[in-house]
């Protein structure tokens, strides 16, 4: 298509080396190499030609760079209904961290009194990537106005052995520690959480600037010591 020509007009390998370091799971000969600035303007541009509608439908697509571009092609539709659609359609071909984190409709935030029945039911796939996504959006449009003390629940239930589920974990409850204290700190001082998830959690919380000192030097007393080597995935590494 002529979409891949325009995003080889963009290539970067230098870049395209460093993203393969920060996404493991994907091989680097599937790595063009086009920053998410450029992507995001030639989506911009794209998104407005009929050849846009044939690309979303072009799945799956071989390069992590054509993942990355229909992300930010769904992230800009503006009816609900068809984002819905291409988001659900899209998820199942979601293979990594990056492309699955900047997946964010802005059409969402006008709907999240439908949205969040599609949350619950992201968050309780057994797909890595679709449960990521779900977490990533109970994040990003429950912890303020739209906040229920339920969605820590629904989010403490969430159980896996699955590196970047359990990362998504620990960042979702690392800011709602910022948006939500009262609620949250009991669910760590409870010890609703895996071991790992629990002090991921108190990590990424104290590595903020948004949490006081005080709430900090509370949370570092509930680190628990022994933590199970099959939670979290180990050593791996996420841009996130």
């Amino acid at each position: 298509m002529e979409i891949q020509k325009r995003l080889f007009e963009l290539e970067d390998r230098e870049y395209a080396l460093f993203q393969s370091r920060l996404t493991p799971t994907v091989p680097l000969e599937r790595f063009i190499g086009v920053r998410v600035p450029q992507a995001r303007k030639l989506a911009k541009a794209y998104c407005k030609e009929k050849e846009s509608e044939l690309f979303l439908r072009s799945l799956p697509h071989f390069y992590y760079d054509e993942n990355i571009l229909h992300s930010i092609l769904i992230s800009e539709m503006r009816d609900y209904q068809d984002c819905i659609r291409e988001t659900e359609r899209f998820l199942s071909y979601v293979d990594n961290w990056a492309v699955c984190d900047i997946l964010s409709p802005k059409v969402f935030k006008k709907n999240r009194e439908a949205l969040i029945v599609k949350v619950r039911e992201w968050m309780e796939a057994r797909e890595v990537y679709t449960c990521r996504f779900g977490l990533g959006m109970l994040m990003q449009h429950y912890l303020e106005e739209s906040f229920k003390p339920e969605y820590l629940d629904w989010a403490a239930s969430v159980l896996s052995e699955e590196y970047y589920v359990n990362m998504m974990l620990a960042w979702f409850f690392a800011t709602a520690l910022h948006k939500q204290w009262e609620r949250t700190e009991p669910v760590l001082r409870n010890q609703r959480l895996g071991a790992w998830v629990h002090n991921k959690t108190i990590q990424k919380a104290c590595e903020s600037r948004r949490i006081s000192e005080e709430s900090k030097k509370q949370l570092r007393r509930l680190r628990i010591e022994r933590e199970s080597k099959k939670e979290g995935g180990g050593g791996r590494k996420e841009g996130s």
